[in-house]
Parts: C-alpha cells; structure tokens; sequence
C-alpha cells in the first residue's frame, strides 16, 4: 500500500464539494446492519452513496468521520483487504478528531478485492456503521458470504424509474393531474424512456446517435470488465454471442438448450454446463434477470425455462431490427415490480399445457397476490380475448383475484366470466399507481 497515494486520496474526498443529485425512490432505512445496495454499472450507486453522505452532513455528522472508498481508484485498486484497516488509520492521522467516535465508511465496488467480506465483518463487529455498492449481485444477502450472512440489509438500485426520469426531464411534474397537452408530453416522453431507457447518462443526453454510442459502451463494459475480466473468461465470442442473443430475446422464454443447439449447427463448441455458467456470470453482473415459472414445487421452478429481462430496456436498442413496443413495456413493467417489491416478494410467469400466458405472477410470503398481463393493443379484439383468457385461467388455479392488464392507452374496468379485471395504461401504473 502506498501510503502517499492513499494519504492524497482520502485529502481529495474531503476537499471535494458533493455533487448535486436527483432524490432517488430507493429508501435505506437506518439499522445497525450492514446496508448492501447493488445494481448495474452506471445505475447511479456512486450518486446514491453521495447523496446518502449529504442527507448524513445535514443531519450533523463531520465529513471527517465519513470514508469513501472506491476500489476502482486507480490508488486503491492494489489494496490488500488486510490494509483497510491501515488506510483508517492514515485518516485518523489527518483528521485526530474523528477518532472519538465510530467512522462511517462507503464501500464502492469492494468485491474487488479478495476477501474484502473479513475486513468488512471485523470493521462491523467494532461498531463502524458500514455501506456496501457494487455492480455484483453476490452483494446481495442471498448469496452474499457465510462471513456476512445475517449482519446485512440488501437493496437493489436500478437505472431510473419512469418517475425518476420525469423528475429528472421536467422537475415539479405532477402525473395526478394533466391537462390534455400534458397527457401528451407524458406519452412522447414514455416513449423516449421505452427507446433508450433510464441510464442517468443516458437521459441527459440529447444527441440520440451519442445515446447508442453510450449504450454500446455500457454494453461492451458488462461484457469485458465485469464477466471476462472478473472470470478470467478466455471464450470472448461465446460470451459476447450469448450477451446478444439474450438482448435479442429479451422478454422472451430463453431456452439455454436451445442456444446449445444452435452453437451446434453452427459448428462452435460448447458445452451446456459452460452456457449456464456464462448465464449466471451475467445475471450476477445485474446485466439481466432472469424468472421462473410459476410451479408449487420449486425442483420445478428451477428447472423450467426462464424468461430473460435486460436491466434496461434501452439495451434492446443495439440490436432490434424493429421496435416492438410490446415486448419494451413488458421489460419496463418488470423493472418497476423488482423497484416495488417487499420482503418475501417473488416474481414469476406462468403459463399451461395449453400455452397460455400470463407475463407476472406476484407471489408474496407463499400467495399469489396478483396477477398481470401486459398488452399495448387490447382494441384488437382476438388479442384482448386471448389475454383476458390466460388471466381468468390463471386466476382460477393460483386463487387469485387481483388481476391487471396494463395496456398502451386503454383504462376501464371489466367483468369476464364473473372476475374483475383492470385495465390500466402502462403511463398511468407507472406514475400514479
């Protein structure tokens, strides 16, 4: 450890002015717990800690007592995790009056060092009041370290929400009530989310061509920096044609026999075990999600075939040949339900022998609460009846009567063999609801 480099490190984030930030809907409440809050690069996790740091300053606590480090610091990235410690005391050293009380200390990215989670639980064990981020989803509690299990909250922090975006493009804006022109802002603007999605970069760009040249390098990023550089992956272009084909079936069933078959007939070798372990390096990078089917047993869950969701929808615009907004709001409405959902809350599709879908199964502490189907023309009537079907079958056997159709425009309430359905455009569920 360099102790010149890490003494100007910790001077530079003392001296450097917070940034004025967007208030996000992720709420991290106050515990004694170590807060874990993961998501994809570039989701604004940084901006969240920052943004944390700033409601901590306004509540009273000394920015001398509060360390931020960001493993990705070119002066950070050879840290031994047995030198967290040293780097605590070199700020003691500049600032002696923080030694009186507990820091409060940032973590970005700490899944890059090796056994980061021992120096983490020994720092906690102490009383250090500690905040994870990083771009992998084994932060998360589920899968987190034996080490840490039981001493952490985890969060998820996605690019922005249809309202964050709002908030971001026109402060102040209220979806509750809007004149006719109004209504039609909010759709040209939903529109623009469903095409380029919620990437706070992304959004502030104008330029549409600069916002696919950014995409495409997020894209890259995912690829190389978190899965064949953190694997040591030497397959690049079975990773990069698996990265595709997933961003071209998004909202889709993705079927990794399938996919194995087809490497086959073109005569590229690899093994099914290596395609799902490439698959669960993805998911784990927070690059998509990836949701069962519905089925009591879960031997069952696991082993059916997956639907695949990107973690932003503005993904699916480096490859679609042609925009189909059906499939873009069903990845949005996905999106919005892992944002909403609450402690032992679990998401599935489901569908019948007889193929019938239903897109979202809501399921929360062993219940089916809710059932949703998304469909952006219901004024074709085959395609209403076939949804409305697969809903009212659903809702018998799962013994669920909360059933939504989250449409293009359409919003009304309707009776179909003796259950209600609501219809609710996609604009409204995402803004009012």
């Amino acid at each position: 450890m360099n102790h010149v480099e890490i003494q100007e490190y910790l001077l530079d984030f003392q001296k450097r002015a917070l940034p004025e930030l967007v208030d996000r809907e992720l709420e991290v409440n106050g515990s004694n717990k170590i807060k874990s809050i993961i998501g994809p690069r570039r989701a604004g996790k940084t901006s969240f800690q920052f943004k944390k740091i700033g409601e901590l300053m306004a509540s009273g606590v000394e920015k001398e007592r509060i360390l931020y480090l960001n493993f990705e610091d070119p002066r950070l990235v050879d840290v031994h995790f047995k030198e967290i410690r040293d780097i605590i005391k070199v700020h003691w050293q500049l600032y002696p009056a923080s030694t009186s009380k507990k820091c409060i200390i940032f973590f970005d990215e700490p899944q890059m060092i090796e056994n980061w989670e021992i120096a983490v639980r020994a720092l906690h064990d102490e009383g250090f009041e500690i905040f994870l981020t990083g771009s992998s989803s084994r932060l998360l509690s589920k899968e987190i370290s034996t080490s840490l299990r039981g001493r952490t909250l985890s969060y998820l922090l996605l690019p922005f929400s249809f309202k964050e975006f709002l908030e971001m493009e026109h402060p102040g804006f209220d979806p509750n009530r809007l004149s006719s022109k109004e209504k039609s802002l909010l759709k040209g603007l939903l529109d623009q989310y469903l095409e380029f999605g919620g990437f706070p970069e992304i959004i502030l760009e104008e330029n549409p061509e600069t916002r696919l040249r950014i995409l495409n390098e997020y894209f890259n990023l995912v690829v190389y920096r978190d899965v064949v550089e953190r694997y040591k992956i030497k397959n690049t272009l079975l990773i990069k044609w698996l990265v595709k084909s997933m961003t071209v079936s998004y909202s889709k069933e993705f079927s990794v026999h399938k996919q194995y078959l087809t490497l086959k007939s073109k005569g590229i070798k690899a093994s099914k075990n290596t395609l799902y372990s490439y698959l669960s390096m993805l998911e784990d990078s927070v690059f998509v999600f990836l949701v069962p089917r519905f089925d009591y047993s879960i031997r069952k869950r696991d082993l059916s075939i997956h639907k695949v969701y990107l973690c932003d929808v503005g993904f699916a615009r480096l490859t679609e040949i042609s925009r189909d907004y059906g499939r873009k709001m069903e990845n949005v409405v996905f999106l919005e339900l892992e944002r909403r959902k609450r402690a032992l809350t679990d998401i599935f599709y489901w569908k019948n022998p007889q193929q019938e879908v239903v897109d979202f199964v809501v399921q929360s502490g062993g219940r089916v609460e809710q059932l949703i189907q998304v469909c952006r023309d219901v004024d074709d009537a085959n395609v209403k009846k076939r949804e409305v079907r697969a809903l009212v079958k659903a809702s018998d056997q799962l013994e669920c009567d909360d059933l939504l159709v989250i449409t293009g425009d359409y919003d009304s309430v309707e009776e179909h063999k003796g259950k209600g359905i609501r219809f609710i455009p996609l604009w409204m569920w995402l803004t009012v609801e």
